[in-house]
């Protein structure tokens, strides 16, 4: 799964200017606003608001610090100048033939060397490979495309390939008193059981519907999830957990269809209110999991059938979940002995 990347776009490389203003204009149509520019490139910034990175040399600056070196490699001689600038911020690698350059190398020298390790990348593939090469990938790329594939190499980043769901049985729905819950309204319109990854533990998350289904009580809000109380996880796009009583507008979170389908969502608000909760448990096999959500017919945990109201679920159903080995610390999966009952 493609996350946490970084995908920076060069708008410095156009033959002439309207060329270079036509990249600037694609990449923040895709939403990608980290555009590498040239110093005598000022008026581009009047397009939009973007983080604006100077191009001057082989050095890389953001408000004249410099965060980025460039190292062009033309062959494996090449490559001694590339490792000898570890522990540089972040270090890009051009390349006009990556077929004679093994980013397999490259990745495994820079791997906790504290240095981010990027690659150039000249369309849709080659993006997608660079990011995904050795499964942990290099930390980010640089766009070298057309202004028509930026939409599509975005999409790399905001639409992660899947997540894999779980079918768990209900084991115990218990009502609770009074409590604050979050509901998460999000700037897009999601479909009947699409929704967030919302739990008590984070070793499993449950995949809580937005209120897409119409009811006879409340017209439906298709850009709402009513997630769950303060103190619950819920993943985020970066593939982090933050608690629900942290998610404030602008935040990107991870929304999921039944199938595991999966694309980010930006929190457009986020409400606490006092409600009445419900406790729902499922048998993980050798120990229980459970999340808290508000007691109302509004409120839909996704079965492999669908969306269903938790006024309607009962002990022995299946709800999808999504598990996860080892623990988290201050929301980043670790790997480590814990226990959350």
């Amino acid at each position: 799964m493609v996350m946490d990347k970084l995908i920076w776009v060069r708008a410095d490389l156009g033959g002439t200017y309207e060329e270079r203003k036509n990249i600037v204009t694609a990449a923040l149509e895709a939403g990608l606003t980290d555009i590498m520019v040239r110093e005598d490139d000022d008026p581009l910034r009047r397009l939009g608001r973007f983080n604006a990175l100077i191009v001057r040399g082989d050095e890389v600056l953001s408000d004249g610090s410099p965060v980025a070196r460039i190292v062009t490699v033309a062959g494996p001689d090449d490559l001694e100048k590339a490792y000898a600038m570890k522990g540089a911020e972040r270090l890009i690698i051009s390349s006009h033939d990556w077929k004679v350059i093994p980013l397999e190398n490259l990745i495994a020298a820079f791997q906790g060397s504290g240095t981010a390790l990027m690659a150039e990348a000249n369309g849709t593939e080659e993006a997608r490979l660079f990011l995904e090469t050795m499964e942990v990938g290099a930390d980010g790329i640089v766009i070298t495309a057309p202004p028509e594939q930026l939409a599509a190499i975005a999409s790399l980043r905001l639409a992660p390939s899947g997540t894999e769901l779980t079918p768990l049985p209900v084991t115990r729905i218990v009502p609770l008193t009074i409590g604050d819950r979050v509901c998460v309204d999000t700037c897009s319109i999601m479909y009947p059981g699409e929704g967030l990854l919302v739990g008590s533990q984070s070793s499993c998350l449950f995949l809580v519907s937005s209120e897409s289904v119409c009811s006879e009580y409340v017209a439906c809000r298709p850009f709402r999830v009513n997630a769950g109380a303060v103190h619950a996880y819920v993943l985020t796009a970066s593939g982090r957990t933050k608690y629900l009583s942290e998610m404030k507008g602008g935040d990107e979170l991870l929304a999921i269809t039944p199938e595991g389908r999966s694309r980010t969502v930006v929190v457009g608000r986020a409400k606490i209110e006092r409600r009445p909760l419900l406790l729902v448990e499922v048998d993980g096999g050798e120990r229980r999991f459970s999340t808290i959500v508000q007691n109302a017919e509004t409120i839909r945990l996704v079965t492999p059938d669908g969306p269903v109201s938790v006024s309607d679920l009962v002990p022995g159903q299946e709800v999808m979940v999504r598990l996860e080995e080892g623990g988290r610390h201050f929301g980043h999966s670790i790997e480590e002995t814990i226990t959350e009952i």
